[in-house]
């Protein structure tokens, strides 16, 4: 390190300290009433210094000792909450004229958006009339603060629009459905300070400088202000010297450890929260979004897939569904339930639509398609060479993806559709499930379920899915098909294929009887590495083939099996088609989809 350097980081500890000395620096929690909300980073009182707080949180006392934020337009509303972990905000205005003061609210300019707070609650459009006359159903619309019998009126149905006596003279679009009556809730998304909160820890600016940059600190053990100070004289000095001996680190290793994981870290709860409720577009921004539906990506059973691009020059695949029956509230429920799923190898729902009849799904894009493309290449371009180990990788991939839908969310969801297919790749060939379209959502404890139809594509549908006849549906439905799945990746040709002839139509069974034998698979093996991988793909995908569900693994020791060794896996009992006329006749009377799609 130069001498230069070490005097400027020298003149920057004598800074702090005497800052410290004096009490100018003093973030301290605060609060503007006894009742009030606790106010700490990234919020500041508007007289602490700068650095106490994040651009655009700002926060006033009034003379009501009442906790004050100013949005964009000098919009004023007092502060009810303020959670922390959740980073949400709830917003009132004690003169109960909310609706009309949000006319002007622009809260692009501001760190802030909207957030749906319950379940059934959507955004939506409100728009205010000023009415001549109204009948007495109407007298109870009024906001309290109209002194010129101004109602307002919400665009969800026919039924809800006034009479005709009224005038619109204003829109407001998109807020919470709730808003007239009680109070906002917004969210933010940087600084990301959950993961400090999650710690007990206090959050601030890196160094305590004014970069946008954060990191946690020990909170002090006291809030007297006498003894408060030699403590955080302490923490300034500790920190100071933390941070040069990471910039030696640094400038000798040219990485930190340490760094590398604070940076996960954010990366993460970044993620997490980005994932955490999808975006509901009007059908206009569909078309926005893809402009105009130019480029298809597929075409499928259910509906046609756009390429897009959101406002932030992000890519996007939208899927136009086809006319669906119903009213419309399993699609929105099944959307609540879906948006709150994130893990890295299930694809990310990043918003849908719901306009009367016309639905889409809006998904994260990814460039390299689907599985399917690269095993069973029909293009030279898609003639993507996949090293054993490769395969091996994205079997564990799909493995932990399907552990998460089965353990990790709330509701335990069952996809029933797993194949080549719905696996899409993303630049690294990292693998994500897609296509949720015949996915059950049912409670953790539920062992089976109960199903009034098959569903599934033909050649990876579990036999207890075909028919009731060879038990109840379950988790170990998809164990199914994912071991259909991987036998095919072991062998680069489809198990199933109803123009084959029989012999070939039983590629699970040969492959059964050369590791019965104790003969090698001899399939595209070029290093001796690939003869082992490739042997515990092809046990593991004939254990989860079992016709009895209760012979295969659950997913979970699936992915176990499929991160050891494979020294200790043993053949299963020998493989038998158990009905195979039953079975392929009844196949050809159920509604099924087409492998092709």
């Amino acid at each position: 390190m130069t001498i230069f350097f070490l005097l400027h980081l020298l003149f920057i500890t004598v800074v702090l300290l005497a800052m410290v000395g004096d009490g100018a620096y003093d973030c301290s929690e605060s609060r503007c009433g006894s009742d009030g909300p606790s106010i700490h980073f990234p919020f500041r009182l508007r007289h602490l210094p700068e650095y106490c707080g994040y651009p655009g949180f700002e926060l006033s006392c009034d003379h009501e000792n009442q906790s004050i934020l100013t949005l964009p337009n000098s919009l004023a509303l007092s502060v009810g909450e303020i959670d922390y972990m959740s980073q949400q905000i709830r917003l009132y205005d004690p003169e109960r004229c909310l609706i009309l003061k949000l006319l002007h609210l622009n809260l692009s300019a501001s760190p802030f958006f909207f957030t749906v707070h319950k379940p059934y609650l959507t955004l939506g459009d409100f728009s205010i009339f000023k009415c001549s006359g109204l009948p007495a159903d109407y007298q109870n619309e009024y906001p309290d603060c109209a002194s010129d019998k101004a109602i307002f009126a919400v665009h969800y149905s026919l039924n809800s629009l006034p009479p005709t006596t009224c005038k619109k003279i204003h829109e407001i679009p998109s807020i919470p459905f709730d808003t007239i009556y009680s109070s906002i809730r917004l969210s933010w998304f940087n600084p990301v300070c959950r993961y400090c909160e999650g710690l007990e820890k206090d959050c601030g600016f890196k160094n305590y400088t004014k970069q946008l940059t954060t990191q946690c600190f020990d909170r002090p053990f006291t809030t007297k202000g006498s003894v408060k100070k030699p403590l955080i004289a302490g923490g300034v000095i500790g920190l100071i010297l933390l941070g040069i001996i990471m910039m030696a680190l640094y400038e000798c290793y040219s990485s930190s450890k340490i760094e590398r994981e604070n940076q996960a870290r954010v990366e993460k709860f970044l993620e997490d929260y980005r994932a955490c409720r999808p975006t509901r577009y009007t059908y206009a921004d569909i078309k926005k979004i893809t402009n105009l539906f130019q480029e298809i990506l597929g075409e499928g059973a259910y509906g046609i897939v756009y390429k897009g691009t959101l406002s932030n020059e992000i890519h996007v695949a939208v899927k136009i569904l086809n006319d669906s029956e119903g009213n419309g509230e399993e699609f929105i429920n099944e959307v609540a339930a879906m948006g709150k799923i994130h893990h890295v190898n299930v694809v990310r729902l990043v918003g849908f639509c719901a306009d009367g009849v016309r639905r889409a799904l809006v998904f994260e894009y990814l460039p390299n398609q689907s599985l399917d493309k690269l095993i069973f290449p029909t293009s030279f371009k898609d003639n993507i060479t996949l090293t054993w180990k490769k395969l091996h990788d994205i079997a564990i991939g799909i493995a932990k993806g399907l552990e998460y839908l089965h353990q990790g969310c709330d509701q335990q969801i069952l996809h029933f559709d797993i194949k080549p297919q719905n696996i899409l790749l993303d630049h690294n060939l990292n693998p994500k499930i897609s296509d949720f379209g015949l996915a059950k959502l049912c409670s953790k404890e539920k062992s089976v379920v109960t199903m009034t139809e098959a569903r599934g594509t033909m050649g990876y549908i579990a036999p207890e899915v075909l028919s009731s006849n060879f038990g109840k549906a379950s988790h170990k439905s998809d164990v199914y098909s994912f071991g259909m799945m991987l036998l095919e990746m072991v062998g680069g040709r489809k198990n199933f294929d109803a123009k084959a002839d029989t012999s070939q139509m039983n590629f699970p069974e040969w492959i059964h009887e050369r590791l019965n034998q104790g003969e090698e698979l001899k399939i595209r093996i070029e290093e001796d590495d690939d003869i082992i991988i490739a042997r515990k793909l092809s046990v593991i995908g004939l254990w989860c083939i079992q016709w009895n569900a209760i012979d295969r693994p659950s997913i979970k020791v699936v992915t176990q099996m499929l991160e050891g060794d494979g020294g200790n896996l043993t053949v299963p009992p020998p493989f038998t088609t158990r009905n195979t006329t039953h079975v392929g006749s009844s196949m050809q009377e159920l509604t099924v989809i087409s492998e092709l799609e």
